[in-house]
């Protein structure tokens, strides 16, 4: 089990090396470099200490020892020198593994500080381990924290995934295993776990013949594009007892070399983003694409042996993208060997992305038996889904293993139905596969197929929002059909924000000689609807037409009219705000540089439809609260614009004098501290990076503190951002450690609350002084900027008026959030 140490020291090696090795995967080599170097010298001293001889560091290479490098009478360069030597001829060294050979082969130390190496080896000195598992789990950790293979679409997989998937499939010891994009070989090494405990009397794998054990290690296959990811999993599986790992660096999708191997289990996280111009497949492929996700789950059904399993996570496009090769695979998946689809809660890959994803299970063998497809929906995993994905004690996982179980179980025996407990219900239920296929698109969102989005006492009829309104799209248009003037105004997706409201800004203008339909001009009640957008945010985002307008509206947009004699436009304007069709979008939205919702999709959302006298309360109670709500942002929108005549006013007083903000207050630059002070136990002082956010880090040992590793902001200083967005202000609540990101600024010759009320006022005024990656500012330029200078009086005047408008502004903020509950409340009243 990984202690809490030991992440310690892994994460302080890293920061050691990022002021010399700003990548992250670059980070991970040396610091693999360095724990196989260490472990290599820990075995010979076990060796020598139980009467044996060193094996690894023997004859020629006794010097480049890791004792002897940590040898505190060796200078930092001598040592530098050593260890540089020792890496780059370790590849040559006969005595060790070919493995660790393979691991060292073009290794060199890409920086030459004497003190950043010192520290580094220290470290990594103090890691402690006896035995390889100990080393394994450690390496685990540290792969874990390689965030930038997200960049490709290859997000680690959770650990409690990959256990809860390779739990359903369960391999068996005589099966063969693959992983045909293993990245880092978590499936590989959690199904050689799997086995061992599944063959266990008293201890993993008691119950194995050696000979046994042999064909397990023969029977794990690995495939993977990288070469730096086929190396750091053949590590990874070496320190999990593998000696020998068939892990091959192989393009899975684009040779044929290994096309004709197949196999009894298969595991698998592929990659979800393609390539820009596509994947150049070959073409034995039975469904023809260029789209990574499509290709992969086609390889492996095509790999499975007639009574194979598999388990692959794939992204929401496989589930639901209405185009033909997806619309093909689905098709196949249902005909061949699908048998279980499981949805997860978008944010399980944090902090790598928020895709939404979803876990096909496969079984060749029982899909043959049934003409059934069970679907399950994971709300919570047993963790949060923020970027630290904190445990929590809501976990659907072991119920869906314990449905999926039972569900495998009722096939296997022929038992003629399968039935569900009220408590089961709530994340499964049983779709036939007809159904799957009447559908045309094949479409695998389980809630699609729900009765009434499953809510059984529904107190209203479900319909599907295509029999009560009509969808009419845009004006399909070019960049050469935009003019500069005298042109139809054709609104766009950026008209539409993010809290559902029209924005008349940025308005294109487009040539009168293309033909436009009076269908595609909006018109009062319409509801306009983004459709497409490069912004998955903005997709489903919508905005009331209140009256007619001279407005058309572009091909990725759309107006929902609705039949006046059945539905109110209003009713079915909140009804699209409510938080359960964000949920159906999460589910269908498909597309990955261009995120899409289909028009049919969006036509087959169920609704709850009262009679027409309900839907018309229900919109004036919601209107008489919105109206309420659109009061209070007018308040704060006015003493939004005080606040920023509050600096204006003092400008024109005449005489006045202004001095350099240094002059009346202290600065002090942020400066994020090493490492080691850090700990998630809530130990120390709370830890912001920048912007005013807090990282969920704290800062321990204050006794260690110095000014130039720690910076501190005292309770009541001003909090300013320093990096983009240059400017906002902030106080602080409570005495934190202040990042990068920050200045605190601490009043000594004028009143601290006027200081922040004026610099409040215009900070939007403040700007950085621009940089090759963001807007910055630094300490002497906030020194230097012109700060009123008033007597205490007139100061302390100021401040109370502005005091007595910031309650009025809580007031109303307050009552927003009360309001807007009271909405969200009476929309969801419609659903029970």
């Amino acid at each position: 089990m990984l202690n809490q140490e030991t992440k310690r020291k892994i994460d302080s090696a890293r920061d050691v090396l990022v002021g010399k090795v700003p990548d992250p995967k670059e980070q991970v080599e040396q610091i693999t470099i360095a724990l196989i170097y260490k472990f290599m010298d820990d075995i010979d001293k076990k060796a020598v200490e139980m009467g044996g001889k060193r094996k690894f560091f023997a004859g020629d290479y006794t010097e480049y020892a890791w004792t002897k490098l940590l040898d505190p009478k060796l200078g930092g360069q001598e040592r530098l020198n050593f260890y540089s030597e020792g890496i780059e001829k370790m590849n040559f060294n006969k005595n060790i593994p070919q493995l660790f050979r393979d691991i060292f082969k073009g290794a060199f130390l890409p920086y030459r500080s004497p003190e950043t190496l010192s520290l580094f080896l220290k470290e990594i000195d103090g890691l402690n381990y006896d035995h390889s598992e100990d080393l394994g789990d450690a390496y685990e950790y540290l792969l874990s924290i390689l965030s930038s293979q997200g960049d490709a679409g290859q997000f680690r997989t959770p650990r409690h995934i990959i256990d809860f998937i390779v739990k359903i499939v369960d391999p068996k010891k005589n099966e063969t295993i693959l992983d045909p994009a293993c990245g880092t070989a978590g499936f590989l090494i959690s199904a050689y776990k799997h086995v061992y405990n599944e063959n266990k009397k008293e201890k993993p794998g008691d119950k194995l013949t050696p000979d046994e054990k042999k064909k397990i290690v023969k029977n794990i296959t690995g495939y993977d594009i990288s070469p730096g990811m086929v190396r750091l999993s053949r590590v990874n599986m070496y320190l999990h007892h593998i000696a020998d790992p068939k892990i091959f660096e192989y393009d899975t999708l684009s040779s044929e070399e290994k096309w004709d191997e197949n196999f009894d289990v298969i595991l698998a996280n592929p990659p979800f983003m393609t390539p820009k111009g596509g994947i150049k497949p070959h073409k034995r492929f039975s469904i023809q694409a260029n789209r990574s996700e499509v290709l992969f789950v086609d390889y492996i059904m095509e790999h499975l042996n007639p009574n194979g399993r598999a388990g692959i996570i794939v992204p929401a496009g496989i589930i639901s993208t209405a185009q033909n090769a997806y619309i093909q695979l689905r098709k196949k998946l249902i005909e061949d060997g699908l048998i279980v689809v499981v949805s997860l809660p978008a944010g399980v890959f944090n902090p790598y992305s928020g895709v939404k994803t979803s876990i096909l299970l496969f079984d060749n063998s029982l899909a043959k038996k049934t003409k059934d497809i069970l679907f399950v929906k994971i709300e919570n995993d047993g963790h949060d889904l923020g970027a630290q994905r904190r445990s929590i004690d809501k976990n659907d996982l072991p119920l869906a293993l314990k449905i999926i179980e039972k569900y495998k179980n009722s096939i296997y025996e022929n038992k003629k139905t399968f039935k569900l407990t009220d408590n089961e219900k709530i994340i499964a239920h049983i779709v036939s596969k007809e159904k799957i296929a009447g559908s045309g698109d094949y479409n695998l969102s389980g809630d699609r197929y729900k009765e009434a989005v499953g809510f059984i006492n529904q107190k209203w009829p479900m319909v599907e929002l295509g029999e009560v309104v009509e969808l009419n799209r845009g004006v399909i248009y070019s960049k050469n059909d935009e003019v500069s003037e005298d042109g139809f105004k054709i609104l766009r997706a950026n008209n539409i924000s993010l809290n559902n409201n029209l924005v008349l800004e940025d308005i294109r203008l487009i040539s009168k000689q293309l033909k436009f339909k009076e269908s595609q001009k909006l018109k009062a009640g319409d509801i306009f609807i983004c459709l497409a957008s490069g912004s998955k945010d903005h997709i489903g985002k919508v905005a009331f037409i209140k009256e007619d307008t001279e407005y058309y509206f572009g091909g990725f947009m759309g107006a929902i009219r609705t039949k006046s004699e059945i539905v109110v436009p209003l009713y079915i304007f909140y009804l699209l705000q409510d938080q359960k069709f964000n949920e159906y979008l999460g589910q269908v939205i498909s597309g990955a540089n261009i995120h899409n919702l289909n028009s049919g999709i969006l036509s087959r959302y169920r609704v709850p439809l009262p009679p027409l006298e309900i839907q018309k309360e229900i919109v004036e109670q919601i209107e008489v609260k919105q109206k309420a709500i659109d009061a209070a942002k007018e308040v704060i929108k006015s003493l939004e614009r005080e606040r920023r005549y509050f600096g204006e006013s003092l400008r024109k007083i005449k005489d006045l004098k202004w001095v350099e903000l240094g002059e009346v207050a202290k600065v002090i630059a942020g400066q994020s501290p090493e490492g080691k002070y850090y700990n998630d136990t809530g130990e120390g002082e709370p830890f912001y990076q920048g912007k005013t956010e807090f990282t969920e880090k704290y800062i321990g040992k204050p006794k260690m503190w110095t000014s130039k590793t720690t910076k501190i902001a005292e309770r009541g200083d001003i909090l300013i951002s320093v990096r983009a967005p240059v400017g906002p202000v902030n106080i602080a609540t409570e005495k934190i450690c202040i990042g990068r990101g920050l200045a605190s600024i601490r009043a000594s010759k004028i009143d601290q609350m006027f200081l922040f009320h004026f610099l409040k006022s215009i900070e939007n005024e403040i700007n950085g002084s621009g940089g090759a990656v963001f807007d910055s500012i630094n300490k002497r330029q906030i020194e230097k900027i012109k700060i009123p200078s008033t007597n205490n009086k007139i100061q302390k005047q100021l401040v109370t008026e502005m005091e007595e408008q910031e309650k009025i502004v809580e007031a109303n903020k307050k009552l927003i959030e009360i309001y807007e509950q009271k909405i969200k409340s009476k929309i969801s009243e419609l659903w029970q």
